[in-house]
């Protein structure tokens, strides 16, 4: 099964402040706010939505098409992506812009404070899927991530006029989307991807109900923070799945793009729902305990016997069969 990425590829620079932001937020004075945090700890890692669900794709045994634009600063990056079983063909390469930063800090709550760059991100908006796609062979799945938002737009219209299935993943751009920019982005999606926030601003912003996008997209899935993930499947009962148990929590960073990597592997594996969800809520944890969205190791063994303490040996031996983590 051919499935293509595209988004946002970005460097993170993640930083730890010792102390809450809210203790430093004067109610009364927010309409001329100005804050600094002495940070203790900086962490310059690979990111960007695009890379961050490829990445769990190819950890997984997949071979996923990356599509998006970087700078010439891009060459480690790609070879980083390449030895962990993500096809970075499909990415363009900027001659004038350096490649996207993402800068965030976290503090002991677990809240974040972050800034973005596009740079070469821009550029994404002049990409052509079926150049990508006729190189490939074919499309059974593209999804659209938060990019460029002329990207984004362009992706999705060209899905609809070749046939390609995809999924929905606005996330980050959501804030910036207005009503019509949304609804041409989920109209006729395969999936919808959301955490609670953003699927409470979807239906702030369009308007829509509940059952006007179950008309509109197949498939809804919505990630709950630590009570889980939800999906909401056109003529099929809602499943819901928990979280397993964290070992640590280190860094919230990637964790709904690693959830994203591991339901689409279930998919395409041709397991259900609620298996595949639980498949992505496990590669979510992985990424919560580690400090950046690629940096977390398993092997297959070792994913398969957390997956049974997590959700039972007879879930785990339905997932036992696909899991092949020698690319990594």
């Amino acid at each position: 099964m051919a499935i293509f990425i595209t988004g946002s590829i970005a460097t993170d620079h993640l930083m730890t402040f010792p102390g809450k932001f809210t203790d430093s937020i004067v109610v009364d004075k927010l309409d001329k706010i100005s804050l600094s945090f002495l940070v203790e700890e900086l962490d310059v890692r690979r990111g960007g939505v695009g890379p961050n669900i490829a990445f769990g794709l190819g950890c997984l045994g997949l071979r996923p098409i990356l599509v998006g634009a970087v700078g010439a600063d891009f060459a480690d990056y790609r070879s980083w992506l390449e030895r962990h079983g993500v096809d970075t063909s499909g990415v363009h390469v900027s001659t004038t812009h350096h490649t996207a930063r993402f800068i965030c800090t976290t503090d002991t709550e677990q809240n974040q404070i972050a800034s973005f760059y596009p740079g070469a991100m821009a550029e994404a908006r002049n990409i052509e899927l079926q150049p990508v796609v006729t190189s490939v062979g074919e499309a059974d799945l593209v999804l659209i991530g938060a990019n460029d938002i002329d990207a984004m737009m362009r992706h999705t219209e060209e899905c609809r006029y070749h046939g390609f299935a995809f999924a929905a993943d606005p996330s980050q751009q959501l804030a910036r989307l207005d009503a019509q920019q949304i609804l041409a982005l989920i109209d006729g999606a395969t999936y919808l991807f959301a955490n609670e926030y953003e699927a409470a601003l979807i239906h702030q912003k369009t308007g829509l109900s509940a059952g006007d996008i179950a008309e509109m997209v197949q498939t809804r899935i919505t990630t709950l923070g630590a009570n889980g993930a939800r999906v909401e499947r056109r003529g099929h009962a809602t499943v819901t799945v928990a979280v397993p148990a964290e070992e640590r929590r280190a860094d919230p960073t990637g964790v709904g793009d690693a959830f994203r990597a591991g339901y689409l592997s279930g998919i395409t594996w041709g397991l259900g729902d609620e298996r595949s969800a639980q498949i992505g809520a496990l590669l979510a944890t992985y990424v919560i305990e580690t400090v950046g969205t690629q940096e977390y190791e398993f092997t297959a063994d070792e994913f398969i016997e957390r997956f049974a303490a997590a959700y039972g040996k007879d879930a785990a031996a339905e997932v036992a069969e696909f899991v092949d983590c020698s690319a990594r």
